[in-house]
C-alpha cells in the first residue's frame, strides 16, 4: 500500500513542487492530500497533474489558521484514505508590504505568524496524535513530519522580520516535535529553502537575478520547487530514516560561509 502524504499549501509553487515529487517518487510513490485556501477551480490543473503521476489525489480546502478547518481536513483524509503516513507543513506567506521593524505594523506580524507558525504547529499536533495512534494499531507503521523553513530562519532581513521569526520559530518547532515523537520512531525533519523561483518571490525576481550573478550563491541559479521536492520525496521515503531534527539546506550554497 502506498504512503498516503498531506501537504499543505500545495495547490502551487513549493508545495506542488513537493506533491509532484512524492506522487512520482520511483521508488515509494504516495497517494496525496492538498491543503490549501483557493477555490476548487484554481486547483484543477495541480490535481490533474498529480494524477497524471498515478497518485489518487484529495483536495481538502482549508486554511491552516482555522482549527475547524484542519479538523475536517483530517477528517476527509481518514475517509478517503484511511491513513497518513507524511505530513510537510509547506504553506506560508511573506508580509504584504516589506517593511523596516522599526515600522512594521501588528496587523502583518499576527497575520504571517499564525500562518507560518501558529497554524502548522497544532496541525502538527493533532497530526502526531493519529500517527502515535496508527503506530499503536500497527508498529510497522511508518511516518514522517517535514518543516518547509527557509534560510530566514538564520539570515536576518530587517525589511520582513515578522517572516524571518515564523521561520525561526518552524526551525524550532521542528527539534520540539523530533524530540517528542522520538520515543515513537516518528522522525521530524526541516527543509530549508534558499532563494526559489515562484510567484512568491516574482516581484523581486530582478533583484535577485543580479544578486545571483554578483555570486549571492556559491551555484549560480535560482532555486526551483523540484529541488525542494527530491529533498522532501528522499526524507519522506525513509532515506534519513536516523536523523531526527535535522536541517536539510536546499539553497545552492547561499549560507555557506566563505573568504
Amino acid at each position: 500500500m502506498k504512503k498516503a502524504a498531506l501537504i499543505t499549501g500545495a495547490g502551487r509553487g513549493i508545495g506542488l513542487g513537493i506533491a509532484m515529487a512524492l506522487a512520482s517518487d520511483p521508488i515509494a510513490p504516495c497517494d496525496i492530500a492538498v491543503m490549501d485556501i483557493h477555490p476548487d477551480e484554481a486547483v484543477i490543473p495541480a490535481l490533474n497533474a498529480l494524477r497524471e503521476q498515478g497518485a489518487e489525489v484529495l483536495y481538502c480546502r482549508a486554511d491552516v489558521t482555522d482549527r475547524e478547518a484542519r479538523r475536517r481536513a483530517l477528517d476527509e483524509i481518514k475517509e478517503r484514505f484511511g491513513r497518513l503516513n507524511v505530513l510537510v507543513n509547506n504553506a506560508g506567506v511573506a508580509p504584504r508590504v516589506r517593511a523596516d521593524i522599526l515600522e512594521a505594523t501588528e496587523e502583518s506580524y499576527d497575520w504571517v505568524m499564525n500562518i507560518n507558525l501558529k497554524g502548522p504547529y497544532f496541525l502538527t499536533q493533532a497530526v502526531a496524535n493519529w500517527m502515535i495512534a496508527q503506530r499503536d494499531a500497527d508498529p510497522a507503521f511508518e511516518g514522517c513530519i517535514i518543516n518547509i523553513s527557509s534560510v530566514s530562519a538564520t539570515v536576518a532581513s530587517p525589511s520582513r522580520g515578522e517572516y524571518c521569526i515564523s521561520k525561526a520559530g518552524v526551525s524550532m518547532a521542528t527539534m520540539l516535535w523530533a524530540a517528542r515523537l522520538g520515543e515513537f520512531d516518528i522522525p521530524v525533519y526541516e527543509v530549508r529553502p534558499g532563494v526559489i523561483k515562484t510567484d512568491m518571490t516574482a516581484t523581486v525576481q530582478a533583484k535577485y537575478d543580479k544578486l545571483i550573478a554578483e555570486g549571492l550563491m556559491v551555484q549560480a541559479r535560482w532555486g526551483y520547487p523540484d529541488d525542494i521536492g527530491k529533498a522532501v520525496a528522499a526524507l519522506a521515503r525513509g532515506d534519513f530514516a536516523y536523523s531526527t531534527g535535522q536541517v536539510i539546506m536546499v539553497d545552492g550554497g547561499m549560507t555557506l560561509q566563505r573568504l
